[in-house]
């Protein structure tokens, strides 16, 4: 069974699989803000102003430059949607994958620290 901890301790491969149906619904199990929407693992977050919302855009920052597996980002006024594919699997078609597995779990960690926030909020 897949655990947040193994989740935080792997790192994104250049060359990965498509998640199968089971795999896809154990990382659910474990990301349980996280959705499928669309064919792509999606989470909204909410934040007091738009200056918390930037600190939390640059703060996940670090996380996907650190992986090299980078997410379509919706920024809003107090809102970001993560949403994370991995278009190199499938034959080039797109899809989940581990490596959107690990960056959700990731990205979480950054959201549940508080490190981004600031006394403005």
């Amino acid at each position: 069974m897949l655990t947040r901890a193994e989740l935080l301790d792997s790192v994104c491969r250049h060359r990965t699989n498509g998640a199968s149906d089971e795999r896809l619904g154990e990382a659910l199990a474990v990301l349980t803000d996280w959705i499928v929407d669309g064919g792509k693992l999606s989470r909204g977050f909410r934040f007091a102003d738009y200056h918390q919302t930037l600190a939390f855009v640059n703060a996940i920052a670090d996380v996907i430059h650190a992986e090299d597996h980078h997410p379509e980002l919706v920024v809003g006024y107090n809102r970001c949607a993560v949403k994370f594919d991995t278009h190199s699997v499938n034959e080039g078609k797109g899809g989940l994958s581990d490596n959107d597995f690990i960056c959700a779990a990731k990205i979480d960690a950054v959201f549940d620290s508080g490190s981004w926030r600031n006394d403005k909020g």
